[in-house]
């Protein structure tokens, strides 16, 4: 039986309550990820050398992610005309939810960078898997986005369930390859930094498993504008939860990890490390630590 064509999804006439919902996930996930972009501004230099890239790649999502949300709310704002009691869509409308996938492009492959930063990876193996990952998550997003809003105009199945199933193949190695690198990193640190590292993949994975669910609705339901509401409303929280949940997860990974390479002599870092209003180091100066060392030892 051949799969039915169905409307394009962001061309539904809007109830007052949507309309307002959806501007009030736009704004509130916005905001929450403009916050999180100053919190990683603030905060890169509270882990070491080691972790830092961690924190550079959490600082480009989260602005990239902000000025993604302020295209997003302008899209939204300048689609739908204000007709009685209803929003009607205009022909703006039909870029609605594209940018949301530009955004993804270049975030999700972030991702990649941030765990894999704080994971014991190293040399030539981090290096493959950090490639291999960010191509990965790249060709999940470009190939979801050609399905929904390219091939077709996001109207036909066929297109959605074809191009889905690509993107699902990518979707699948990065859960193998995440998973295995954290497994294999779990014991090379202490209790604390692994029970947060685990937490932080957990919901980085979570997140994930939110975007293939929505994206398959049009394929076994009809599309409506609750479908379209509820839609923008998952979207904007999943991307909260991906990036400002799982990111504050992986920077105490990074803290704690930093920690230890201090105690273990290993790595200097000029700052005490604080962790939830606990101290797990004094900060080591370079120089500092240089004389140390050449000191005699009774």
């Amino acid at each position: 039986m051949a799969l039915a064509d169905t409307p394009t999804p962001e061309l539904q006439t809007m109830t007052l309550g949507e309309y307002d919902l959806v501007e009030f996930g736009l704004v509130a996930a916005g905001f929450a990820l403009f916050a999180y972009f100053l919190f990683s501004w603030t905060s890169r230099e509270e882990v070491g050398a080691r972790y830092r890239p961690s924190s550079y790649a959490a600082l480009c999502l989260a602005a990239v992610a902000t000025l993604s949300y302020l295209v997003l709310f302008v899209r939204w704002d300048t689609g739908f005309d204000l007709a009685g009691d209803v929003y009607v869509p205009n022909e703006e409308a039909r870029l609605s939810l594209s940018p949301r996938y530009i955004d993804w492009s270049i975030t999700v492959p972030l991702l990649m960078v941030e765990l894999l930063a704080v994971c014991s990876l190293s040399g030539a193996r981090a290096r493959k898997l950090r490639a291999t990952t960010m191509t990965a998550a790249f060709l999940m997003i470009l190939t979801g986005y050609l399905g929904s809003q390219v091939l077709d105009s996001g109207r036909s199945t066929t297109a959605l369930v074809t191009w889905g199933l690509i993107s699902t193949v990518f979707y699948a190695y990065l859960y193998v390859a995440l998973i295995g690198a954290v497994r294999s990193s779990l014991p090379t640190m202490g209790a604390e930094a692994a029970v947060s590292l685990r937490n932080a993949t957990i919901v980085l994975l979570s997140a994930f498993g939110v975007y293939p669910l929505v994206y398959a609705v049009p394929v076994f339901a009809d599309v409506t504008s609750t479908w379209l509401t509820t839609m923008q409303l998952a979207y904007s929280a999943a991307d909260v939860l991906a990036k400002v949940g799982f990111g504050v997860l992986v920077h105490k990974v990074a803290k704690l990890r930093t920690a230890e390479d201090v105690a273990a002599g290993t790595e200097t870092h000029p700052e005490d490390v604080w962790v939830s209003n606990v101290k797990h180091s004094d900060g080591v100066l370079p120089e500092l630590s240089k004389v140390s060392a050449q000191l005699p030892r009774s």
